[in-house]
């Protein structure tokens, strides 16, 4: 593995460590293309570990898709454990699952249909350093994150198109449905069964149909 040394001082230790984890032999860190530093480049295919906000990666990803095989790598932390200086560390009651991707993928729901997008998703235990910090916004008690370790890896899996995406629906939701009917058939919560539908129709594999006090009513396409 080269790496040019460009990018990785202001990294997490998470993204650092996933880095390594993707790696094969004969792949280029820090690859400097078009303007942009991608993680890893693999011949011709395009590697990024994103720890942050999907949202971020949209002109990368404009630019870069069209002409390049893009993987995008994204760590869901289903536990995180907090350690604060001084004090034992515990568990954090915030937990995540698969569904959490879809946090990032309503920011670029549509690109998961396109030839040369692939994403993978890591579900991870995390180490959590914290130091106390006044500033930090309320509901954080003082305490503001300044790294991420990787404890245990957990899982992973691919969503490459948007059938991937679409399979996701429970089987027997039936012909027409509500995010309501969605999340009671399935262990998806109300909010990520709203979610999962605005990027469905995106994706043009589901369609509004109808709108009653029960909420929007859907059918596959």
């Amino acid at each position: 593995m080269v790496s040019s040394g460009i990018g990785t001082l202001n990294e997490s230790s998470l993204h650092a460590e996933l880095k390594l984890i993707v790696a094969e032999p004969g792949d280029v860190f820090e690859h400097d293309l078009e303007g942009f530093v991608v993680d890893i480049r693999r011949g011709e295919r395009l590697i990024e570990i994103q720890t942050r906000s999907f949202a971020a990666m949209g002109r990368k990803l404009d630019t870069l898709l069209g002409r390049y095989p893009v993987e995008v790598v994204h760590p869901v932390a289903v536990a995180t454990y907090l350690h604060k200086e001084g004090r034992r560390p515990r568990k954090s009651p915030k937990r995540g699952s698969r569904y959490s991707v879809l946090d990032e993928l309503v920011s670029i729901p549509s690109l998961l249909d396109h030839p040369n997008f692939t994403l993978e998703v890591v579900l991870v235990t995390v180490d959590a350093v914290q130091v106390e910090d006044p500033k930090a916004r309320r509901g954080r008690g003082g305490w503001r994150v300044v790294d991420r370790r990787l404890r245990t890896l957990e899982d992973r899996f691919r969503l490459e198109g948007a059938d991937d995406l679409l399979a996701w629906l429970p089987v027997d939701v039936g012909e027409r449905f509500t995010t309501a009917d969605i999340a009671g058939a399935s262990d998806l919560s109300r909010g990520e069964a709203q979610k999962l539908t605005y990027c469905l129709r995106a994706l043009e594999r589901i369609q509004l149909v109808d709108h009653t006090r029960a909420g929007h009513h859907y059918e596959r396409r």
